[in-house]
């Protein structure tokens, strides 16, 4: 196929525009968009093109609610060390604190969601049920020394209250399905194979709801970001009017030991 000079073979069909108009999926902003679609419609359809049913829109509300603010963790931290450092930089602020929504924190709703979907399609393909697949998942997992992604955490016990109400409203909106009802097996097994219970986090109940939303599991992480970036702008205007960094610097001074060689420990001076 010949193209104009210049052009890629790929193309995209998000955006565009021409000297009196702005596109985003063939539809205009001005009068199409602006005063039409909310903000959350408007990023479900800027990702897959497709505005949101009414349910959809208010599960993907009550995710990015959930998702905001989780308090002084490692991204807000990270996000006011570096504006305490470059307070002219709020961009690099924001930024270094979605550098640190990995796998650990907040992107472990990737990892649950690649099982579930994968166990979904098994599930659907009529190759496994819902109980042996969960049952194989916790298996292979803990054999294999690896974390059960979705589960657990250091201050929500027994019971993480947030899971609990995003399935809650999914089941509300007629979004819960087959992924939902995997991580709720998955929780029976590792439960049994604990003997003690251990709580679904809120990434958990993000992962199964989204994937029955038929969201594919390398996106998910996106809605961790997107929302904790609103959470991180509040949280550096409120290091602009009552500077915390200095403070979190001074402590990790104050606990942090040095434990080479080159000062011995001494009385420090009267």
């Amino acid at each position: 196929m010949t193209r104009p000079s210049g052009q890629t073979a790929a193309g995209t069909a998000i955006a565009t525009s021409t000297a009196d108009a702005i596109y985003i999926r063939d539809r205009n902003l001005v009068e199409e968009l602006m005063g039409r679609l909310d903000f959350t419609s408007m990023l479900a359809f800027q990702i897959r093109g497709e505005v949101p049913t009414a349910g959809e829109r208010a599960m993907l509300d009550a995710v990015l609610v959930t998702l905001m603010e989780h308090g002084l963790t490692p991204s807000s931290i990270s996000a006011r060390l570096i504006y305490g450092s470059s307070p002219d930089s709020l961009q690099s602020a924001v930024a270094g604190g979605l550098l640190a929504a990995g796998s650990a924190f907040l992107g472990s709703m990737e990892n649950l969601a690649v099982l579930l979907q994968e166990g979904a399609t098994r599930i659907e393909a009529g190759e496994d049920d819902v109980d042996d697949y969960a049952r194989a998942t916790i298996a292979g997992l803990l054999a294999a020394g690896e974390p059960v992604p979705g589960f657990g955490h250091h201050i929500h016990r027994p019971d993480d209250p947030r899971p609990g109400r995003l399935i809650e409203i999914a089941r509300e909106h007629g979004i819960a399905g087959l992924h939902v009802d995997l991580l709720l097996a998955i929780s029976r097994e590792l439960d049994a194979a604990k003997g003690r219970h251990v709580t679904i986090n809120a990434t958990g109940g993000v992962a199964a709801c989204l994937s029955d939303m038929g969201y594919p599991a390398r996106i998910l992480r996106g809605f961790s970001l997107i929302a904790r970036a609103a959470g991180l702008v509040g949280h550096l205007l409120e290091e602009q009017q009552e500077p915390l960094s200095r403070e979190l610097w001074a402590l990790v001074e104050d606990a942090v030991p040095y434990r080479g060689s080159a000062v011995s420990d001494r009385a420090p001076a009267e």
